[in-house]
């Protein structure tokens, strides 16, 4: 039986830190699944999972919080083992000037739908005409089966209009993505 780890990890960045937390779960035996990871504020972050015989877990473990010791935070948490509620893809994608909230805003739509965020990418980076700083956000949503997505994408209709961003909600098995202003 195999049992999932999620590694998370935040610290001073360094050159070869990922070869050694890659080296420490081929050694315990575990399979590198999935993973993000990012220079933010001259730290490194990183969220990985692994998959290990159950009965090598805590070998496993013991070998990531050896990280600790070079200055890492080390959190670790197995897997749940309950099945996903049926989902929908959805794609959002997002530009605008940057404003503080825009994330808290466009999740709470989100949320009040029960729409859950299974992945999200934003920067911020220097506009392209004036060089000031655009807020653009990528991310990959479930949206329960039997939701109506064009309540959903109303609501975010008006919240765009409001934050003065523009914004696509597009279906990953259709095309074309309509976009919202």
């Amino acid at each position: 039986m195999k049992t999932s780890l999620i590694l998370t990890l935040v610290g001073p960045d360094s050159p070869g830190l990922v070869s050694t937390v890659a080296a420490r779960a081929r050694a315990a035996g575990g399979n590198w699944l999935e993973s993000r990871m990012a220079q933010l504020a001259g730290q490194f972050a990183g969220v990985v999972l692994l998959e290990v015989d159950a009965d090598k877990a805590d070998t496993l473990e013991a070998a990531l919080r050896e990280l600790e010791g070079d200055g890492l935070q080390v959190q670790l948490q197995r897997g749940s083992e309950r099945p996903a509620a049926a989902q929908h893809p959805v794609v959002l994608d997002l530009v605008g000037h940057d404003r503080p909230g825009i994330v808290q805003d466009i999740t709470a739509v989100l949320s009040r739908h029960g729409v859950s965020v299974e992945t999200l990418e934003t920067a911020c980076e220097p506009g392209s005409m004036n060089g000031e700083p655009m807020f653009r956000a990528k991310a990959r949503l479930g949206v329960p089966e039997g939701l109506d997505l064009h309540t959903v994408q109303d609501d975010l209709e008006a919240l765009a209009n409001e934050l003065m961003v523009d914004l696509e909600l597009h279906d990953p098995l259709q095309e074309p993505p309509e976009a919202v202003a």
